[in-house]
């Protein structure tokens, strides 16, 4: 006897508050861990370097596990691998708060990676409880969810960074702990039992997973779009909390403020603007809007001469919002549902790909433009480069969308 799916309604609410208490946790830490890098490794150049490489971390682990995680769910169900891992992240932001040097924490920042690739088996959630048209809408719905966590957690953090740098983490694992509670008492299964497919490490490994891409040759291009997309928005893990601090000389409270303020504007065009467009506009054209104001909000941030600019330039760049849940959507249209979790194995790793190689390159280019004795004169030309990265996408999320329109025919 196959399990039968929770209401439709129900699951969504419950599959949204898990994810948004997730992501409050980690958006905590935020306005603080560079400050933590900084302070551990005794420069701002240094500290630039650092972050980069710990986001690296983070985002080789996503590689290596993200595949593994969504085909575990494909096996035995989005549940327990959602739970498994939340709890896995608790533990993680003990051992952070703890640590006394770089070295524990890079080791937290490994186990965080592992631990944060049940966002994979999220994804693949919502497409098991939506239909295929409603999917855009859903994954919008998360983003909105991912927002939501983003505007409480900076907030929480920067004031908790104001008493003490390690604070945050402790609120951190608090929080995520809650997750794992709410989850364990009301999140119901979404993968019916006669749905699910068996494991294997042919297709668990990450180049097993990218070979689903390669299968389905309408999702390559996506495939790579997807790359840049992540690979632009990686700037803010790698730099943002230093720039700002050095340009414009915000403190913890300002930048945990201004990014929850992201979040608000995130969760308004994710959770609200994304629905009614794609219906009038559809997925294709949607997302190459979404890449479109990204790349023009970059420039001008990166270009702002005061603080004032910088946020008034927050304000196209939400818009970019509009791209990560098309994207998506167009690809899982295009696999079957016993593929969903590895789809979004893959989807994490070319993410990760970005993840490893983004920081490392974004951290590489703030190190050269800040400091007393820079190498680039300007200091914002991470910001630059990054738009280039996403008009970049924008073009080819054009050609990749008439390629699709061409297959539906």
């Amino acid at each position: 006897m196959s399990l039968t799916p929770p209401p439709h309604k129900a699951a969504i609410l419950f599959i949204l508050i898990t994810a948004m208490l997730d992501v409050m946790s980690m958006g905590i830490v935020i306005p603080v861990l560079p400050q933590l890098i900084e302070s551990l490794s005794g420069s701002s150049s240094a500290a630039g370097l650092w972050n980069g490489l710990f986001v690296a971390l983070w985002a080789g682990m996503q590689f290596l596990c993200s595949p593994v995680i969504g085909s575990l769910s494909d096996r035995f169900g989005r549940r327990p691998v959602i739970l498994i891992s939340v709890a896995g992240l608790a533990l993680d932001y003990v051992l952070m708060a703890l640590a006394p040097n770089l070295w524990w924490l890079a080791v937290g920042r490994l186990l965080a990676g592992l631990t944060s690739s049940s966002f994979t088996s999220t994804f693949a959630y919502m497409a098991d409880i939506t239909a295929p048209e409603d999917r855009a809408r859903g994954y919008g719905l998360i983003g909105a969810a991912f927002s939501g966590g983003f505007v409480a957690g900076p907030l929480i953090g920067g004031m908790l960074g104001e008493i003490s740098l390690r604070a945050p983490f402790w609120a951190a694992a608090g929080l995520s702990g809650l997750a794992f509670v709410y989850g364990l008492i009301v999140l119901p299964e979404s993968l019916a039992a006669d749905k699910r497919m068996a494991f294997g490490w042919a297709r668990a490994n990450p180049f097993g997973a990218l070979r689903l891409l390669r299968s389905h040759p309408e999702l390559s291009s996506l495939a790579v779009v997807n790359f840049l997309l992540y690979f632009a928005h990686h700037l803010f893990s790698a730099v943002f909390v230093l720039y700002a601090g050095d340009r414009y000389g915000w403190g913890a409270w300002q930048v945990g403020a201004l990014l929850a303020l992201v979040g608000l504007f995130d969760m308004g065009v994710q959770g609200m603007l994304v629905g009614p467009v794609v219906r009038r506009l559809g997925d294709r054209a949607t997302m190459v809007i979404g890449l479109s104001f990204g790349a023009i909000g970059v420039l001008a941030m990166g270009l702002a001469p005061t603080g004032w600019l910088f946020v008034a330039a927050m304000l196209p760049n939400a818009l970019w919002g509009l791209a990560m849940p098309t994207i998506q959507s167009l690809m899982t249209a295009r696999v079957s549902e016993s593929e969903q979790g590895q789809l979004q194995g893959a989807n994490n790793s070319v993410g990760s790909i970005a993840g490893i190689v983004s920081p490392l390159f974004f951290g590489a280019v703030y190190s050269l433009s800040a400091g007393t004795h820079p190498t680039l004169p300007f200091i914002g030309s991470a910001f630059v480069l990054a738009s280039l990265v996403l008009a970049g996408a924008a073009v080819l999320g054009w050609a990749a969308g008439r390629g699709l329109d061409r297959a539906q025919t």
